[in-house]
């Protein structure tokens, strides 16, 4: 079982602080090498393979690793970019390798039947030549990644102009945000982490402040003997008229995630009745919104499902933010938000997509960890971007980063309950930031158990089967 040391997740930087800290280069870069060799024996029959070297570390891996391969009585070739440094841990590898040495050619790299890429490691903070970047375009074979396929970022997942996709990437002691963060996890193809001796106790000195997400970093509240439905939180999710079934979906949501009490807050006569009749267990309340606050002082507000970003969902806004009251605003809140920035600090969760981030903080860009970390430190919110890698930032800079969801999440509706459920943890107590990391997390569960042909409204119902424990 994951510990939250196993989820920690290095930059570069950090990689190479940890390095430093262990000590003893060589026998590292003869473990990683070990370790890529086993890894391609355990997936690949013995062929004619060729390693493309850089002059760094990660070509002394490729050294190594060309020298196990061979002793399996594999065929293989180095084709070194260029030589290693005089006197650097790559020069030692290099001089241990007595097998033949290829220029690093189109021809050299057509003739092989498995290509390893052990040029650039996660650090490269350039982009590719055009004319090594042509040269790896060019590869048709299996490709073996040392590290990240070169080219790939390994603190932020962007490709330096160009990066060869791996059919198999093998990483050493902690992964790294780049592994997780697309276009950097597709390209890496299979993610092997290999332990190579280096002590766990160097994360104390380096303290990271990114992470796997998993149960490892959060415990999701579980009722005891003396619980009661009011004990278990209170939900109120806004609801309009235009849309009621994105607030439908998050409020089942947020009862099948252990709200206590979830009420639909509707102000529209008409719908109010249909609501009443559409299910058993859901409140639905007609009060104004000053009279919920202040029925319900403890209650977690959800705002923007299914909402118009108008002046009305301002107008609630701006109660809620000054009777500092705990929301969650997604949706269409988030777009009401975009000339009035001001209602943002003060909520406990954002969760927006990259559309309604861009509106609200400017693009995205190429480090998404940086730019949700300052969206996080600027409003006092923890923020949740939402998409095949959903990242999680808290206002004191710690990042998640949520890597299990399938594809078939991405259809409409999720989204809604994806809010839902993070409401329903944070009304039972839990801080926003682990709140908004379970909610992830369990939602990719229950969309894995639920399968491809996967509805919006089939969640709710597959949480059950998929709570951790």
């Amino acid at each position: 079982m994951s510990t939250r040391s196993d989820l920690a997740l290095l930059t570069p930087a950090e990689m190479a602080r940890a390095d430093q800290l262990a000590g003893n280069g060589p026998a590292l870069m003869e473990a990683a090498g070990r370790a890529v060799a086993r890894a391609i024996q355990a997936r690949f029959r013995p062929c004619r393979a060729v390693v493309l070297a850089g002059p760094g570390n990660n070509g002394g891996d490729g050294y190594v690793a060309a020298r196990h391969l061979e002793r399996a009585g594999w065929d293989v070739a180095v084709a070194p970019l260029a030589p290693p440094r005089p006197g650097s841990d790559a020069a030692g590898a290099a001089t241990r390798w007595h097998g033949p040495v290829r220029p690093l050619t189109a021809e050299t790299i057509a003739r092989a039947g498995l290509v390893v890429d052990a040029i650039f490691g996660a650090g490269l903070a350039r982009p590719l030549e055009p004319a090594l970047a042509e040269l790896l375009r060019g590869i048709t074979a299996p490709l073996v990644a040392v590290d990240v396929p070169s080219g790939v970022c390994g603190a932020t997942g962007a490709a330096r102009g160009f990066a060869p996709q791996a059919a198999l990437t093998v990483t050493f002691f902690r992964c790294k945000p780049g592994h997780l963060l697309n276009p950097g996890r597709d390209l890496c193809g299979e993610l092997v982490l290999a332990d190579i001796g280096l002590p766990a106790w160097v994360l104390d000195r380096i303290r990271p402040r990114a992470f796997a997400n998993g149960p490892a970093l959060w415990t999701l509240p579980r009722p005891g003997a003396a619980t009661h439905k009011h004990s278990r939180g209170h939900v109120v999710v806004l609801c309009g008229a235009r849309m009621p079934g994105a607030a439908r979906l998050a409020a089942r949501a947020a009862r099948r995630a252990g709200a206590g009490l979830v009420t639909l807050a509707c102000m529209d006569a008409g719908l109010a009745r249909g609501l009443r009749l559409a299910e058993p267990g859901l409140l639905v309340s007609e009060d104004p919104l000053g009279a919920l606050m202040e029925n319900l002082p403890r209650a977690v507000f959800l705002v923007g499902p299914g909402l118009p970003p108008d002046d009305t969902t301002r107008a609630a806004l701006a109660a809620l933010h000054a009777a500092r009251r705990a929301t969650v605003l997604d949706a269409g809140a988030l777009t009401a938000c975009t000339g009035a920035p001001e209602l943002l600090p003060g909520a406990a969760l954002l969760t927006p997509h990259a559309g309604e981030f861009t509106r609200l903080f400017g693009p995205p860009g190429e480090d998404r960890p940086a730019t949700v970390r300052e969206a996080a430190a600027a409003t006092g919110a923890t923020v949740l971007l939402k998409g095949s890698d959903t990242l999680i930032a808290a206002p004191d800079g710690e990042v998640v980063i949520n890597h299990n969801a399938p594809p078939w999440l991405a259809t409409g509706g999720t989204g809604d309950v994806l809010a839902g459920m993070a409401a329903a943890l944070l009304a039972q107590g839990m801080p926003a930031f682990q709140a908004a990391s379970a909610a992830a997390w369990w939602q990719g569960a229950a969309a894995r158990h639920a399968g491809p042909a996967l509805l919006a409204e089939d969640l709710p119902e597959a949480l059950a089967a998929t709570r951790p424990v």
